[in-house]
């Protein structure tokens, strides 16, 4: 009687477990067939989908990495259902969709600067190189991340922007265009010739190496100050090729010297009093002047 007892109650537990092993072989096996074919599918396609639209690498990638995970998610979430697992697979989602929420407030401005990083790798407003300003500072990107992006500034200063500050700012690139201006205001005195102050700015700026010769320089008179008349003296550039700031200096410098040298006056600020001065001694004399 004891083995015959004993038989009946291995047979008890034979059953459930044979139905474990069955379940969890199943969803392994569905898992595993789900994961290999939606990652050689779904993440081609995606793949191939962006690059044929020309998206930064960065961002293809980023997909790639993202397309994966939710394959994943999605195959063991069929996988449980299709092996039975109900109930595991409701308290799997409800948990996630609890920790989702929770990183979601946790995370805002990182989520914020990393989409801002996606939109400014695939809208390029500016690249690794160019010399951009924004909100009153200024810098050389060195490198675009999708949390931030690093620049240097003029005085060798690493700068670490946040993406989404410069996704919401209005951003100047300077050397975007294949053409810039360089403008510098000249002011000469109002008994000064216009004309030869003229004729110098524009011989000065067609002497510089980057000076483009169409369009050609030029210096119309644009205001007419307390003390001077003020030409605006012009040149263009390619500022890929040569810096606006060094360009700006020395043709600064060298119209200086030619007005020195042709005599030719450059006033600076002043102003005339006029009227009675009252002076008063100690003793409370009076006085005029």
């Amino acid at each position: 009687m004891v083995p015959l007892q004993l038989g009946l109650d291995l047979g008890q537990y034979v059953a459930p477990i044979i139905s474990a092993i069955t379940t969890i072989v199943i969803f392994v096996f569905v898992f595993v067939v789900l994961f290999v074919v939606g990652r050689l599918v779904v993440t081609s396609a995606v793949e191939k989908s962006l690059r044929r639209r020309g998206f930064d690498e960065t961002i293809v990638g980023l997909a790639e990495s993202a397309t994966i995970g939710v394959v994943a998610v999605l195959s063991v979430a069929l996988a449980a259902t299709i092996a039975g697992f109900g109930v595991v697979l409701a308290a799997f989602a409800t948990l996630a969709g609890a920790l989702a929420l929770a990183v979601g407030f946790a995370a805002q401005d990182l989520i914020a600067n990393f989409v801002a990083g996606v939109f400014i790798l695939q809208d390029e407003p500016f690249t690794t190189g160019d010399w951009i300003e924004w909100d009153g500072n200024s810098g050389v990107v060195r490198e675009i991340e999708l949390r931030v992006t690093k620049l240097d500034t003029f005085d060798n200063e690493l700068v670490t922007v946040p993406n989404s500050d410069l996704a919401n700012a209005a951003v100047v690139n300077n050397v975007a265009n294949d053409e810039r201006r360089v403008s510098v205001g000249f002011g000469i005195g109002y008994d000064d010739d216009i004309e030869q102050a003229r004729e110098a700015i524009i011989d000065e700026a067609s002497n510089i190496e980057a000076a483009f010769d169409d369009p050609a320089p030029s210096a119309p008179v644009v205001s007419l100050g307390d003390s001077a008349v003020v030409l605006s003296g012009r040149l263009w550039i390619d500022p890929r090729e040569h810096g606006y700031k060094p360009v700006r200096a020395e043709f600064l410098e060298a119209v200086k010297e030619r007005f020195d040298a042709e005599g030719i006056d450059m006033p600076y600020p002043n102003t005339e009093l006029s009227g009675d001065i009252e002076v008063r001694n100690v003793d409370g004399a009076v006085g005029d002047d």
